[in-house]
């Protein structure tokens, strides 16, 4: 199921549309990292341009593949 999560970026509030299965998974690495979400998702649009829901769920991906 997707849900909508409000998150903000540089000071600005976005939201973000994710399954709960990745949204879940988002939060265990930022906690794995000892970091809150918001930093983790920061971190990932500044690295990688675009659509940022896409780029979370690819980073999700390689973070578990790794």
């Amino acid at each position: 199921m997707n849900a909508k999560h409000s998150v903000t970026i540089n000071g600005h509030r976005t939201s973000i549309t994710l399954e709960t299965a990745f949204w879940e998974a988002l939060k265990e690495i930022a906690a794995a990292r000892k970091m809150p979400v918001n930093t983790l998702v920061a971190e990932i649009d500044k690295s990688h341009p675009g659509n940022l829901s896409s780029a979370l769920r690819v980073f999700i991906l390689n973070y578990y593949k790794g």
